[in-house]
């Protein structure tokens, strides 16, 4: 019967752990707004980003899509990428309500944008 050799994990739990609490305040999250759109516990993320429980696959993949990332970048594989996110959260709650709103009123909104950033 063929011995089975001794499996070594790319990362491991601590190392995940970090690189989940770095993105969330990287994206300006707090435990319960990242809590929220995962559906679940606020004190269950808190043990993720602790190491103190492994990570489900399934959820990693819900970790990346709610942090706007991938799952290799989630489990720290991959360099995170720590430009293009807005970490003022009142910057970012209005760029997701602008996300919301129709392709003309952004293209207005931008075009006025773009006037006062000319001003000297």
């Amino acid at each position: 019967m063929p011995r089975l050799g001794k499996y070594v994990a790319p990362v491991d739990e601590p190392t995940i752990a970090r690189r989940i609490r770095d993105l969330r305040k990287q994206r300006g999250l707090t435990q319960v707004e990242l809590a929220e759109k995962l559906g679940i516990d606020q004190t269950l993320l808190s043990t993720y980003e602790r190491g103190t429980v492994r990570i489900h696959g399934a959820m990693v993949a819900a970790l990346a899509k709610a942090l706007r990332t991938t799952t290799d970048e989630v489990l720290a594989l991959k360099e995170t990428k720590g430009n293009g996110f807005v970490t003022d959260r009142r910057f970012r709650r209005r760029l997701e309500q602008i996300e919301k709103l129709p392709r003309r009123k952004k293209d207005a909104l931008l075009t006025t944008i773009d006037a006062f950033l000319k001003q000297p």
